[in-house]
């Protein structure tokens, strides 16, 4: 435990927190110093900790993938090379298999998505004490750096993927293809009376499943890790337990840590997959 004076459901509540800045109930700016601080905050609130690591691993992603093309070569690919074009190829085939038609920013956004979350979930597998207590030496109260786990991050990318959709939708059907795909099915008519009081029904059913796409496709992320997270924290708290239960907590946790690297990945899997196929969608004419 990182504290011996927090107690097990302090240590958790601790761990959960993000480190927030936004405004006080009297009106100055800060960090939140409590989590019920961070809650008062309200909605305008930042989460400077999901904000630094997500941003931090998506310029880390452009340098490596940068530097790669710059060092290209056909002659003598070097290992670096051969592993970015394994990645290259598996999201290309997979792309293929999901995206029937031709837009040459699908496959840059599916490697992006599939690339960014990955490494976003990767931070999982960091001991959850160590770097918010070596923050914690430099005054920093919170630290949360598995971004994945905070809904925002998730529910901003679902949004980014639902935006692109409707963009692409509209610019291929039009706006009346667009409107018809929403109350003309799935329920049909071929009598015109029938066929507009259907209209409502119609609208509702297809409105509901078009909203539901960003919340499943961020709901279904940020739920694995964070509770890929939870045991972590949980396992974390049997080591201020004593010796046998430190020694057991530490092979479970790397038990957990090897079946997490196969969570981590089937949801940046999952996360890419399923943009690809809204994507697709948003491209057909039926």
């Amino acid at each position: 435990m990182a504290s011996g004076t927090l107690t097990s459901s302090e240590y958790i509540k601790h761990h959960l927190t993000n480190l927030t800045f936004g405004q006080h109930p009297d009106g100055s700016w800060g960090m939140a110093h409590s989590a019920e601080e961070a809650a008062e905050m309200g909605f305008m609130a930042i989460h400077v900790d999901t904000m630094l690591w997500s941003l931090g691993l998506g310029i880390l992603f452009i340098f490596f993938a940068a530097r790669a093309a710059k060092s290209a070569s056909s002659d003598t690919p070097g290992g670096f090379q051969n592993f970015v074009e394994w990645i290259v190829d598996f999201i290309d085939e997979s792309v293929r298999g999901s995206f029937t038609s031709k837009n040459d920013l699908v496959a840059p956004l599916a490697m992006t998505a599939f690339v960014w979350i990955f490494l976003m979930n990767l931070m999982d597998l960091v001991p959850v004490d160590l770097i918010p207590w070596l923050l914690g030496l430099l005054g920093v109260h919170f630290q949360k750096i598995v971004p994945s786990t905070d809904p925002n991050a998730t529910f901003g990318m679902a949004i980014g993927v639902f935006l692109l959709t409707m963009y692409y939708s509209i610019k291929i059907k039009g706006v009346g293809g667009f409107l018809g795909e929403l109350t003309l099915q799935p329920f049909q008519a071929n009598n015109i009376v029938v066929k507009v009081l259907l209209i409502p029904v119609n609208f509702f059913l297809e409105f509901v499943s078009l909203i539901a796409k960003p919340i499943s496709l961020s709901l279904r992320l940020f739920g694995n890790m964070y509770a890929g997270e939870m045991i972590f924290i949980l396992i974390a708290l049997m080591y201020s337990a004593g010796i046998v239960m430190g020694v057991f907590g530490g092979a479970l946790q790397f038990v957990w840590a090897v079946f997490h690297i196969l969570v981590i990945t089937l949801q940046a899997f999952i996360f890419m997959t399923l943009t690809v196929v809204y994507m697709d969608m948003a491209h057909s004419e039926h």
